[in-house]
Formats: C-alpha cells, sequence, structure tokens
C-alpha cells in the first residue's frame, strides 16, 4: 500500500512537470523568490531608513529602480515586500485550507448532528461578505502587523473548502476500502486522516494556491485603502504609499511601476500554478468518483 502511494505521488510530480501551465508558474514564481531572499540577504538593514539615498531619483547606478519621496530605494523596498506579502498569503492560505478541509472530513465522514451543525455554521460564513468584515476587522485592530493581517484574512478563508472537501467526503465515504477500514477496527478520526485524506491532496494543494492567491490580492486590496501593516512592507502597502505622495501626479513611475508589475507577475504565477495543478487532480478526482 504505502509503496502504490509513494508510485502514485511520483507519476503525479511527473505530470506536473510535464503541465507547461504548472512549470511556467513555478519558473516565475521561483524567480520572484529567488530576487527577494537575495535582495533581503545582500541589502544593509541601514538602507531601509528614511533618507538613505538621495529623494525622487530615477532608475540609476546605486538604486537601480530609483527612489521615493522620501530618500528610500526602491528595490530595497521590494526585497522587503514581497516575501511580507507572500508570508500572508502562505499563512492565511495554511490556515484557511487545513481548518476547512478539517470541518469538511468531520462533517461529512460523521454526519447526524456532527454534520447538521457544521453545515450549518458553513452556510452562515459563506453568507457573510467577507470583504466587508475583512475591512471592518482591520479598521478595528490597531497597529496591525503582517502576521495579523494573515490571521484575519486566514479567518475568512475556511468555509469554502470545507464545503467542497464535505461533499467529496459524502461520496469519498460509500467506497469499498473505506467499509473495509471499519471492520478492521479502525476508528473515525483514523480513517479520515490515512484513508480519506491521501485521496484528497492532489484537491487540496490547488485550494491551498488559490487561497494564496486570494490571500495576496485581499491584503493587497486592504493596503490600499490604508487597513495594511503600515509600520511594515508589503506590495500593497508599496502602492499605498506611492498614491499617498501622488507619485503618478509627480510623474514618479518607477515608485509604482515595480510593486504593481511585481503583484501582477506573483498573481499571473500563482494563476499558472493553480490551473497546472486543477488540469492534473481533476482527471484523478473523477477517476475516483
Amino acid at each position: 500500500m504505502a509503496t502504490a502511494r509513494v508510485e502514485t505521488g511520483k507519476g503525479y510530480v511527473g505530470e506536473l512537470l510535464r503541465n507547461r501551465k504548472f512549470l511556467i508558474g513555478l519558473i516565475i514564481f521561483l524567480t520572484l523568490l529567488t530576487l527577494a531572499v537575495a535582495g533581503n540577504l545582500t541589502t544593509d538593514p541601514a538602507s531601509r531608513r528614511s533618507g538613505s539615498f538621495p529623494a525622487r531619483l530615477p532608475p540609476g547606478p546605486g538604486w537601480p529602480l530609483g527612489t521615493d519621496t522620501l530618500g528610500r530605494s526602491i528595490a530595497v523596498q521590494i526585497s522587503e515586500a514581497l516575501p511580507k506579502s507572500l508570508q500572508v498569503g502562505l499563512i492565511a492560505a495554511f490556515l484557511g485550507t487545513f481548518f476547512g478541509a478539517l470541518i469538511g472530513f468531520v462533517s461529512g465522514y460523521f454526519g447526524g448532528m456532527v454534520d447538521a451543525v457544521l453545515r450549518v455554521l458553513i452556510d452562515v460564513f459563506l453568507s457573510i461578505p467577507s470583504l466587508l468584515f475583512l475591512i471592518l476587522i482591520a479598521a478595528l485592530v490597531k497597529g496591525v502587523n503582517v502576521q495579523a493581517m494573515a490571521l484575519i484574512i486566514g479567518a475568512f478563508a475556511w468555509p469554502s473548502p470545507a464545503r467542497q472537501v464535505r461533499a467529496q467526503v459524502l461520496s469519498l465515504k460509500e467506497r469499498a476500502f473505506v467499509q473495509v477500514a471499519r471492520l478492521s477496527g479502525m476508528s473515525g478520526l483514523e480513517i479520515i486522516f490515512r484513508e480519506l485524506m491521501p485521496h484528497m491532496l492532489q484537491w487540496l494543494g490547488a485550494n491551498f494556491v488559490n487561497a494564496f492567491l486570494s490571500a495576496v490580492l485581499t491584503e493587497s486590496g486592504l493596503s490600499l485603502l490604508g487597513l495594511g501593516p503600515q509600520r511594515e512592507m508589503t506590495l500593497g502597502m508599496m502602492v499605498y504609499w506611492a498614491l499617498s505622495y501622488a507619485a503618478i501626479l509627480q510623474n514618479l513611475w518607477w515608485w509604482w511601476a515595480p510593486p504593481v508589475l511585481a503583484l501582477i507577475c506573483l498573481f499571473l504565477s500563482l494563476y499558472l500554478i493553480h490551473l497546472g495543478l486543477d488540469e492534473v487532480s481533476n482527471p484523478r478526482l473523477r477517476s475516483q468518483a
């Protein structure tokens, strides 16, 4: 059984690497990550302070992406902002996928009163306009940092995966391998983690990437409204500060263009990765149905 799962995993990875959309998205994502990590490792912390460079200079030697009104290097800001935006996406996507999957597995497998209560909870959260509540919570939380922002976004990221996992589990739990597991004396939680979850890993991976993309987009939107982590630099906060200091009206295109292009490349990479995962996973899920 274990050998078969290892072989299946190797075959799945091989299919992913042969998928052009997934491969292009992964290359773009790893390129952005490598540039951000290399920039952080080679940047002097003192250069992050205001006034470290001459103000309002276009790209040139010493400041490859130009400087802003406060005398900060745009390249240095990008090297700080990109990992912070990725951190928001990673934490929020992990929380949303993990708790959504856990609630969906428990609800779908155990059924009865447990399913009734959790189904109502899922429906209530799905009916809530999450963006409105995110804006309200972010406005009420004073001095929000990157971690707090990620937790706020992740708190509203679980209902959709919970509903989809529940629907799949309702079908899977009637299969013969689950009946055999019950007869062998396995508990409900053992069946969920050892029998049902492996059948959903590919879908959970695709959902994680989609949640990652949504979290980065949500953080950027909140930051543009002035509700982001203002004491830390993310890609959304870079655009916010550029707009706040009228960079567009002053024709300081090098201030707002790099973070916007970085966001576009990040969204494109995650979207292509999600499409690739979905194309490879869906035939497997349909074959199990």
